[in-house]
């Protein structure tokens, strides 16, 4: 599953991969002739305008488009590069009853001995096998194969079954969880017909798409539709951008080609937004160009090579645009440099609003990272950023250069500095004395308050001691223990510091106090308080 949604929920994100028995035939409605005795009027062809209906009104400026008369060409030439994938996984099942897994008949029926024979081994000992099934395709004539991630993770065996009735064992070249590919290998005795990747960048809305796929185990099955959707964000993964569509795709579908009307795939078909788990008309395929690049690192390496800009992100509101002096500009807010990172040159700050990236425009902190993903590691770009130097100052635009690294390098060492972290120790000291503002009562940091909060070595600023309730810090989820490190994008180094600022804001007329806040981990927000 893309996401575990509770038992009353009206709506269940599924992912697309499984077979189940077909589906109820649904009856066909029958077109009935208008009334009267008047003949009908015949169709005018699709690309002509309507006529006026009486004298006087003009005629539609708009043609009348209707959908492509049929498919079958197309569908008959890609048949044979779509593939069905079976897995088979070996699972220890129980020694006895009272370890199985306790589902339950009605009492005395047959059925419990079914379930108790079904989730223990047999009288041989063997682990029994859980068998599933997906789609996929054929890239390369020579055996290479593209499919999900979720439809061959943790298989001990795969096989490749081909429109012909054939079938190939396949091994895994290499796997990518971020975007759920995978690639596998296969080797035939002649060549395979393959397709080839299409530019998904160039589908527009209301586009005519086709699957074809394995669902619920019915092989060589095509639907067709629309595009209905781009850009789509299901938080199935850090680099959601998928197409959406209204293609028939069920479970079963997984990995299978989206392809567009030039027979190009431009996407593969991976959830389904379902209460039932069929087709409701919302399916998700990942965009060609996010998986052209991953299925090409996975086959050259084996794994995926992403680059790596090393900074934290946080998304711009509107509130802290406002805050910032922004006004509607969008873009990728800075809350964090990683040290040791591409981007630990001093050329990137905190507070910083990255509009653009190597030439490609940023809307939001939802875009970088993938924009960021998808660039060569090692090459040299142009980061676009508004900054504001100084409270009274205006926003300037800035163009920084930054050498990108690796993501997957970025990550272990991340890792590395979050376990080579050294706790905080314990302690029960009082709060030092200190200032109150907008409902915080401040004090300069100290030993003794890194020990009461816990606080990561090294974090500096003026630590919030106390929130009283209901006030205006409270509602925007600041915490005793939080360290303040600017205010209106000043540092401050005491709590002095801390209450002069918010009265200079006071009395310039400014109605919101901008604070960047470090958690006691020392991970960084920015929260906009109304002052008075």
């Amino acid at each position: 599953m893309v996401g575990r949604l509770s038992r009353n929920a009206a709506v269940a994100l599924a992912v697309l991969m499984g077979a189940g028995q077909a589906l109820p035939a649904v009856s066909q409605g029958v077109i009935q002739p208008p009334p009267g005795n008047q003949p009908v009027a015949p169709q005018k062809p699709a690309a002509e305008t309507i006529d006026p209906a009486a004298p006087g009104v003009p005629a539609s400026p708009l043609p009348r488009h209707k959908g492509p008369e049929s498919v079958s060409d197309l569908a008959e030439g890609l048949l044979d590069s779509v593939v069905n994938i079976s897995t088979a996984q070996k699972v220890e099942g129980a020694s006895d009853e009272e370890t199985a897994p306790p589902l339950k008949a009605p009492e005395g029926s047959p059925l419990q001995d079914f379930f108790n024979d079904l989730l223990k081994n047999d009288e041989g000992g063997e682990s029994r096998k859980v068998e599933s099934l997906g789609s996929g395709f054929v890239l390369d004539p020579a055996g290479v194969i593209v499919t999900n991630n979720h439809v061959i993770q943790d298989a001990d065996e795969i096989t490749v079954n081909f429109a012909d009735g054939s079938k190939l064992d396949a091994k895994l070249l290499g796997v990518d969880t971020k975007t759920d590919l995978a690639v596998l290998k296969v080797e035939p005795k002649t060549p395979l017909k393959a397709v080839k990747f299409g530019d998904s960048e160039k589908l527009r809305i209301g586009d005519w798409v086709m699957a074809i796929g394995n669902p619920f185990g019915l092989g060589g099955s095509v639907s067709i539709g629309i595009v209905s959707a781009r850009g789509r964000n299901i938080n199935a993964g850090p680099y959601d951008n998928f197409i959406q569509t209204d293609a028939a795709i069920n479970k079963g579908n997984s990995g299978g080609p989206l392809f567009d009307m030039n027979g190009d795939v431009v996407g593969i078909n991976t959830a389904i937004l379902s209460p039932t788990g069929g087709s409701i008309g919302l399916g998700f395929s990942i965009p060609s160009a996010l998986a052209s690049n991953v299925v090409s690192q996975l086959r050259e390496f084996g794994e995926t090579r992403r680059g790596w800009l090393g900074i934290r992100l946080d998304e711009l509101t509107d509130e802290i645009g406002a805050g910032l002096g922004l006004g509607d500009v969008k873009g990728a807010l800075v809350m964090g440099i990683v040290p040791g990172g591409p981007s630990d040159n001093g050329l990137l700050k905190v507070g910083d609003v990255i509009t653009a990236f190597d030439g490609k425009p940023v809307v939001s902190s939802r875009d970088l990272p993938r924009i960021v993903a998808e660039t060569p590691v090692g090459k040299a770009v142009d980061v676009k950023l508004l900054r504001k130097a100084a409270t009274n100052e205006p926003v300037k635009e800035t163009v920084v250069k930054i050498t990108l690294g690796r993501l997957e390098d970025g990550e272990k060492l991340m890792s590395e500095n979050e376990d080579g972290a050294k706790p905080a120790a314990d302690g029960a000291q009082q709060p030092a004395a200190g200032s109150e503002a907008l409902g915080m009562k401040l004090a300069d940091m100290s030993d003794e308050l890194r020990k009461q909060f816990k606080l990561t070595e090294g974090l500096t600023g003026v630590v919030v001691t106390e929130v009283a309730p209901k006030s205006s810090a409270a509602e925007k989820g600041i915490e005793p223990g939080a360290v303040l490190k600017q205010v209106a994008q000043e540092d401050v180094k005491t709590a002095k510091d801390v209450v002069d600022k918010i009265a200079k804001l006071k009395s310039d007329g400014r109605k919101t106090a901008l604070f960047l806040v470090a958690a006691t981990t020392g991970e960084l927000r920015i929260v906009v308080v109304p002052i008075g």
